[in-house]
């Protein structure tokens, strides 16, 4: 009960229970002190970085004691202090690190360095970086990786030759054209570096060398690329063609009118976006084949290649496609036209905010949030008036901040939206929209409350429920409930973590129970990071008509782990990623709820696209 009462307050960023988090540090329970100083790092109060520097001290003293969370939490709260005392805990540390006895807190304070961005210690991270302890190796990589540091970047070269395969693929992820000119080590011989790793054993190093080498943009580099189109692992091939597009040069586009003729949805797109960036004649005619095509997700895709084309005639098609029967074709459409013509499609908007489709409502009202005017407040009202229907919170969430936007403008415009929009909305009951409000549109947030706290539709039953049913069972035997996703590459059986996320768990077997997931895709795949499903509209912007509250807990994103995909706090629907390797920048912030059991080969052979045939409970 301790613990759990302890995650609820940094879950709810209650910072007035930070002397009741400090207490539990002390626990006779070690599960309570770590969940109490996790929630300490969750609230970000700098009042806690006093016990919380005396609780990693004195772990650093007891080297038989577990407990790393108080050295996540100090860096999570960041400012000052918290740098001096993550500074001073890594230099007690360096001895028991360098000599491998450290304890787990040490070890742990590594990975979680990056946190503190300027204030990071990066002369001890280049130092723990060349131990022989992979652990803290990779550790220090990680930290310096994501802190892209300039004096770290002859460490991350030396790394590139690690022998432990995800170093050097964190390694060679950070080597970006950029980062080879702010360490002024030199953009050709770092993009050599980089072009050699293309060929490294391990797939998660070849694709992200293949990342890195794009933002060279080239043509010298091109042939790295072009031996990778033909990669046995099917995602390298996808960055090898996004790869291609950026590089030019000779065999570029030849390379890219073979791969937009390949089977695979994903390497087709990349080559067509590709071609829209080295060749604009073939790119308007293959452009034009896709847009004519039955399937909805071809002429999507056709409509980001003329948005990456511009000009005349590919806003002219654009412009067409606004009108496509799929609303998710005229949503690609619009957001393609913003990029190509961000002031026409900013005329079009008013006349869109009428739209069938929810999200081209709320693209259209973004349009009118980015250069507001006075003239489409009536447009606006109408516009959410017509969201109050729809199944996703987008557009009514634009549209308060379109007329937010609208009521800086001056008194009058204020006056106009208040008399307009609020005489006709009194009220809100959706705390998504509450929250926009606060942030957006202080005259309704006055009318309409507080976004917190919420109206969750249950009672004390129904939360009784869910504890018997699957918290309970989880706490006392272990036992968790699990899916099996049968998809066109293969079968993924995942576990599922109902004591960690009970109320997400529990909205996830529901859907799973209506067939929710089933002939679902995987809407986004970004090779050796996540693969992400989840929508029924399958173009990102699909939910289940409810949002869920976040979950977070101690659980870290490892290879395999599920989480919430968001938009924002508390925006959780039906939308989920897959980590397809560590992912430690993920901590923290979006909710872990299960983890794949069997199946990553079969996700690591999953590209955009791709089928989720049916989910079953197991």
């Amino acid at each position: 009960m301790r613990r759990h009462a302890a995650l609820a307050i940094g879950r709810i960023e209650a910072t007035a229970g930070t002397p009741l988090l400090v207490e539990l540090l002390a626990d006779v329970d070690s599960t309570v002190q770590e969940e109490a100083a996790f929630a300490l790092g969750l609230l970000g109060d700098p009042e806690a970085v006093p016990p919380l520097r005396d609780r990693a001290l004195a772990l650093l003293r007891s080297p038989g004691t577990a407990g790393t969370e108080a050295a996540t939490a100090l860096a999570m709260i960041g400012g000052s202090e918290a740098s001096r005392a993550f500074d001073e805990f890594l230099t007690q540390s360096l001895s028991g690190l360098e000599s491998g006895a450290a304890p787990a807190i040490a070890v742990r304070a590594v990975g979680e360095a990056w946190r503190l961005g300027a204030a990071a210690p990066v002369a001890t991270l280049r130092r723990l970086a060349a131990l022989e302890a992979p652990e803290v190796r990779r550790r220090a990589i990680y930290s310096l990786a994501r802190l892209r540091a300039p004096d770290a970047g002859g460490v991350l070269l030396n790394a590139t030759n690690d022998t432990d395969g995800r170093i050097r693929a964190v390694a060679v992820q950070a080597l970006t054209a950029a980062f080879a000119d702010s360490a002024n080590l030199g953009r050709a011989a770092v993009g050599q570096v980089v072009s050699r790793l293309t060929d490294d054993e391990d797939a998660g190093v070849r694709i992200q060398a293949l990342r890195a080498l794009a933002t060279y943009g080239d043509p010298e580099l091109t042939g790295s690329a072009l031996d990778h189109l033909g990669d046995p692992d099917v995602n390298a091939r996808v960055q090898a063609v996004a790869a291609l597009g950026r590089l030019g040069g000779n065999g570029a586009r030849a390379g890219l009118l073979e791969a937009e003729r390949d089977r695979v949805f994903a390497i087709r797109r990349e080559a067509l976006l590709g071609l829209s960036r080295l060749d604009r004649a073939t790119a308007i005619r293959r452009a034009a084949a896709w847009i004519t095509d039955s399937d909805w997700q071809l002429r999507a895709s056709g409509a980001a290649a003329l948005g990456v084309l511009s000009g005349d005639t590919a806003i002219a098609w654009l412009e067409r496609l606004l009108g496509d029967a799929d609303g998710r074709v005229a949503a690609a459409a619009l957001t393609a036209l913003s990029r190509a013509d961000s002031s026409w499609a900013r005329e079009l908007a008013p006349e869109l905010l009428s739209h069938l489709d929810p999200v081209v409502r709320a693209l259209a009202a973004n349009a009118v949030r980015d250069a507001p005017s006075p003239t489409d407040i009536a447009a606006l009202v109408e516009a959410y008036a017509r969201a109050q229907r729809d199944p996703v919170p987008d557009a009514r969430i634009a549209v308060v901040e379109a007329l937010g936007a609208v009521a800086a403008l001056g008194p009058t415009p204020a006056y106009t939206v208040e008399d307009r929009f609020l005489s006709r909305f009194p009220t809100c009951d959706d705390y998504l929209v509450r929250r926009s409000a606060e942030r957006h549109l202080s005259v309704a947030a006055r009318r309409w409350g507080p976004a917190y706290p919420t109206a969750t539709g249950r009672d004390i039953d129904d939360y009784r429920a869910i504890a018997r049913s699957l918290l309970l069972p989880a706490e006392r035997n272990g036992t968790l409930p699990s899916l099996l996703l049968d998809t066109e590459r293969g079968a993924i059986v995942i576990a599922l973590y109902a004591a960690d996320a009970p109320m997400t768990v529990n909205a996830l077997l529901e859907l799973v129970n209506r067939g929710y997931f089933d002939g679902t895709s995987w809407h986004r795949v970004v090779p050796d990071f996540v693969v992400q499903g989840g929508d029924p509209r399958g173009d990102g912007w699909g939910g289940p008509g409810f949002a869920q509250r976040d979950e977070v807990n101690r659980r870290r994103y490892e290879t395999g782990t599920v989480g919430m995909a968001l938009s924002g706090p508390d925006t959780g629907g039906s939308q989920f990623f897959i980590a397809l390797a560590s992912q430690p920048h993920l901590d923290g912030t979006y909710t872990v709820f299960g983890v794949v059991q069997e199946g990553m080969e079969v996700l690591r052979r999953t590209t955009q696209g791709d089928r989720i045939r049916t989910v079953r409970r197991r």
